[in-house]
């Protein structure tokens, strides 16, 4: 558009020059002067205007441009926040694998222990009740009691030792230590040898060995 003004504006020129040679009348100069003023304020005007409209469409064209900007920006700021959050899913995600191998882990561990547990404790039960029917075979035999009694301790009570007390007890008491060995202890009277006796049951585990000893040894402390 501009360049046909400025074409329309030479085409006028040209002829105003054409006219101004081929004339000398002062009359002509003048209507053509008159014209070319006015054909030059409408130009100008329309320039004027051409140049206002460029303006605004830089202005809407650079707005547009920031907008553009922002939105890239805020774009960014969600994929890097994304990121982010798929990073603290796949850091949780390993913490609740490592937890479920230690949960797992911790179970097979506890089901060991119960097992070894429940052995032992069937173990103990076996020795009990043979201790239990040894008990009432020395009780018919060798005058011997056996009570249960605190810290799960059983204590053995002999009678029919001594000829001028036969109701007399000599007694001592014995448990099952962490080790599962038998454990000696609170002889009446004193028995220096239990120790000793100790030693062999926990190598031998003849325990009816153990306890005719133990007699023995009260029988020769009455008679010396």
């Amino acid at each position: 558009m501009v360049e046909d003004e400025l074409a329309l504006v030479d085409k006028r020129i040209n002829e105003f020059w054409n006219k101004f040679t081929s004339t000398d009348t002062s009359c002509q100069m003048m209507g053509l002067r008159g014209t070319n003023k006015e054909s030059i304020k409408v130009f100008a005007e329309k320039m004027s205007v051409k140049l206002k409209e460029e303006e605004r469409m830089v202005e809407m064209f650079l707005e547009y441009k920031n907008q553009i900007s922002r939105h890239n920006k805020l774009i960014q700021e969600k994929k890097d926040n994304l990121s982010r959050l798929i990073d603290e899913v796949k850091g949780k995600k390993q913490e609740l694998e490592v937890l479920a191998v230690n949960i797992q882990n911790l179970k097979e561990e506890y089901s060991r222990k119960k097992e070894i547990i429940s052995s032992a404790n069937k173990a103990n039960e076996e020795r009990l009740k043979r201790l239990q029917k040894s008990a009432d075979l020395y009780k018919d035999r060798l005058g011997l009691e056996i009570r249960k009694i605190y810290g799960d301790k059983l204590q053995f009570i002999f009678t029919n030792i001594d000829p001028k007390h036969f109701e007399s007890p000599y007694m001592f008491s014995l448990h099952l230590n962490e080790a599962r060995d038998y454990e000696v202890s609170d002889s009446t009277p004193h028995l220096e040898c239990l120790a000793e006796f100790q030693e062999n049951v926990r190598k031998t585990n003849n325990f009816s060995a153990f306890l005719a000893n133990v007699r023995k040894a009260f029988t020769a402390m009455v008679y010396n």
